[in-house]
This record gives C-alpha cells, structure tokens and sequence, in this order.
C-alpha cells in the first residue's frame, strides 16, 4: 500500500474576483490545493511565508504585473525554479515572448479550459 501523494499546491495571482473564483473552483475540482493573490505584491508577501508548487499568474494587474512578479521570483530566493505559468486575455507572440524571458515556464489563454489548465499544472509539476 503506497501512501497518497500530497495535494499540489497552487498559487494564483489574479487582480479579478471573479476569475480567482473561476481558477479556484476549476483547479480544487481536479484534485489541487489553491491559494490566491490579488496582484504580484500581494503574490510575493505570500511567497515570502510560504511554499506551492506552481504559481499561475495573470499579466495585467495593479501595482505589480506578472512580468514584474515573475522577474522578481527568478531574481533569486526558495522560489527561483518553481514552475510559474501565465494565464491572460493576451496572446501576442510579443508578450509571450516577455514572459519566456522573465521566466515563465507557459501560458494559458483566457478564457481557459479546465481539463487543459488541469495538464499544464500536471506537466509542470512532474
């Protein structure tokens, strides 16, 4: 008999009530464990204090973008490797790019499908 995995842990950042909402219903549906941030500064207070195994972030919000949150995450710290996907309304080739570059391990297009966003997670954290 093998002892059941632990729950992946999942932080979501996202300035929307309602998509937090819809993140979280989503991913507890599919069997993970979600925390949720506001905004990237209100992600990195938490990241201080805490561990997850995957970040999943939005890109425009108040007072720190996911660009930002995902610079200041590789910039070193407990966190610096763990797999960090955005999910947006945008899909230019320009701002998918940004995020490589920042960081991001992928990106998820709103409106996103859960049994999709349900891979992404698993596929990053295995």
């Amino acid at each position: 008999m093998t002892a059941a995995n632990p729950k992946t842990r999942i932080l979501t950042v996202d300035d929307s009530a309602t998509m937090r909402s819809l993140l979280k219903h989503a991913l507890v549906g599919h069997g993970f464990e979600v925390e949720q941030a506001d905004d990237g500064v209100s992600a990195l207070e938490w990241l201080a204090c805490n561990d997850c195994d995957v970040v999943i972030t939005d890109i425009n919000m108040p007072r720190m973008d996911g660009f930002g949150l995902i610079e200041r995450v590789r910039a070193g710290g407990p966190h610096v490797h763990r797999p960090i996907l955005v999910l947006s309304t945008e899909s230019s080739d320009e701002k998918k790019a940004r995020a490589r570059q920042a960081g991001a391990t992928g990106w998820i297009v709103k409106p996103f499908d859960a049994e999709k966003l349900a891979a992404a997670v698993r596929r990053v954290t295995h």
